[in-house]
């Protein structure tokens, strides 16, 4: 049995097409349980909640998905955990490609799928183009950096307990307990089949707040190395001239089509790099305050 768990915080809507995307499951519904938990929304999705039967609602006060999602699993009911996140959709084929995976695997192998961007029409805009190319690279984390994002990640109960618990808001969870499951003598497996659908960020503001938090963890991870300061700020110089090495991925990524939709792609990605190499520098003054939890 697989115990699919959701944390959630203020996305209803969101919530409802990952809830309706699971009643899809081509995996018989006898073999998977659903278990959302809020993390202090505004109001709690129970009318969401109730449209599903499969689906069964926690709450969570410690605040940011780690724990959230910590508290499914201590009340999950299955031999392997899925985690998936509100605002995403599974593929049909989601659950079964996991439930494959895992029994060629067997245990001490943790999964990670592909997560690609959900498509609002026929026409990339720039946010949805760029996002294609370069958001969610879950084969290029499992591969070259050793973990696996949270959004679409399996692993058998036994596994999970023997890594501990998620992290708390305050650090990349998935980057932290990616490196206690390797110490723990666990290997990642990269499974394209298993694919999630993410919807593009609304605007350059929304994805410029992402990088903001990604970078204060990278930030607090660094600096314990030595020299940090000199290193941070050769990176920020690395990443402030990377676009014109990153218009060719652009050009040659098989994610999207056509000059027009690769064009705009370019300039989000000049755009946010820009704004990240800045935001990299100021931090060499000192942490700034940050809403992790909205």
């Amino acid at each position: 049995m697989i115990s699919v768990i959701i944390p959630h915080l203020n996305q209803p809507e969101g919530l409802e097409h990952c809830l309706a995307s699971l009643d899809a499951q081509t995996l018989d519904p006898g073999l998977f349980e659903v278990i959302v938990v809020d993390n202090g929304s505004r109001a709690l999705p129970v009318e969401v909640i109730a449209r599903h039967p499969n689906a069964r609602l926690l709450q969570e006060s410690r605040p940011g998905p780690g724990p959230a999602r910590n508290r499914g699993a201590a009340e999950a009911r299955g031999d392997v955990f899925a985690f998936i996140d509100a605002d995403c959709r599974a593929d049909p084929n989601w659950l079964r490609s996991i439930q494959a995976a895992l029994a060629v695997s067997g245990p001490g192998v943790v999964l990670g799928g592909d997560v690609r961007i959900w498509r609002s029409g026929a026409r990339l805009n720039a946010i949805e183009a760029y996002e294609s190319v370069f958001a969610y690279r879950f084969k290029l984390y499992i591969e070259k950096h050793g973990y696996a994002g949270t959004g679409n990640l399996a692993a058998w109960r036994s596994d999970f307990h023997a890594v501990g618990p998620f992290d708390g808001i305050e650090v990349a969870e998935d980057m932290e307990w990616g490196r206690r499951a390797r110490a723990a003598g666990l290997h990642f497996r990269y499974i394209p089949e298993m694919v999630v659908y993410h919807p593009a960020r609304g605007s350059l503001e929304e994805l410029y707040v992402k990088w903001d938090r990604q970078i204060l963890h990278y930030r607090r991870m660094a600096e314990g190395e030595p020299h940090w300061r000199l290193r941070w700020t050769g990176r920020a110089l690395l990443v402030l001239a990377s676009p014109i090495a990153a218009a060719f991925t652009v050009l040659a990524s098989d994610r999207i089509s056509g000059l027009s939709a690769r064009w705009r792609a370019i300039a989000v990605m000049t755009a946010v790099r820009s704004h990240r190499a800045a935001t990299m520098l100021s931090l060499l003054r000192g942490e700034r305050a940050m809403a992790w939890n909205r």
